[in-house]
């Protein structure tokens, strides 16, 4: 795929910032097969150099489940015709359908000095300070990453660390058909709820817009970027 023909921009460093931020491309690639952007975010690490920029990419994908690799088969109770993809990022099962939003940082952590902790922490506290911008109130859970409102996993949270660098990400359920997370045990735990923002709020066809520039936003603010004002 040729990413330079889907809108993007660049980040600017926050004005009263104390450090020196790597440049930050943030990219919007509209919806898309999964295993394109999958191969896409890999052959960036492989081939990454120490000075190439760090990107996120915001996107939905048409239906998939992704098995991580400590994914148990037993996890994926009746997919039908939804295909199930093998990848290479940490945690169980999980589902990736239209309305949902999904969040792909590909960052140098090792120039950031972050680590797998310090970056998953953040990408929860985006998450729950996006909601928040909607009058959701949410929490994340010690032993159980991601971001739950009332108990019902509304975002899931997985990473893959390669040479210095992240990839893969997180997924946040906006406005979508939650049927098939029915088909797994989503990130492997039995009876899960699951739960979106459209369910919290009255029906709008410009929700997952809205959402895509509140978090983006949010997460751009914790690495130490200024929030954007970009048009449509």
């Amino acid at each position: 795929m040729i990413l330079s023909s889907y809108k993007h921009f660049n980040a600017e460093p926050k004005k009263d910032g104390n450090q020196i931020l790597p440049p930050l491309v943030i990219r919007r690639l509209g919806l898309q097969e999964y295993e394109p952007i999958w191969k896409s975010m890999r052959y960036l690490v492989e081939q990454a150099s120490a000075a190439r920029n760090d990107e996120i990419w915001l996107l939905s994908h048409k239906p998939v489940f992704t098995q991580g690799l400590a994914g148990k088969a037993k996890h994926i109770l009746n997919p039908a015709e939804i295909p199930v993809v093998q990848i290479d990022r940490g945690g169980q099962v999980t589902y990736h359908g239209p309305g949902q939003l999904v969040v792909y940082l590909l960052l140098n952590v090792s120039r950031r000095s972050l680590g797998v902790r310090d970056l998953v922490d953040l990408i929860e506290k985006a998450i729950i300070q996006t909601l928040e911008e909607f009058d959701i109130a949410a929490s994340n859970k010690a032993k159980a990453p991601g971001v739950y409102v009332n108990d019902a996993k509304i975002a899931a949270l997985g990473l893959r660390i390669r040479k210095g660098w992240s990839y893969h990400g997180m997924s946040l359920n906006v406005q979508m058909d939650l049927e098939p997370f029915s088909r797994i045990n989503p990130c492997g735990f039995e009876n899960l709820a699951v739960t979106q923002i459209a369910d919290h709020l009255p029906a709008s066809d410009t929700l997952m817009q809205k959402v895509s520039k509140v978090l983006s936003n949010k997460l751009l603010s914790e690495l130490g970027y200024s929030e954007t004002n970009e048009s449509d």
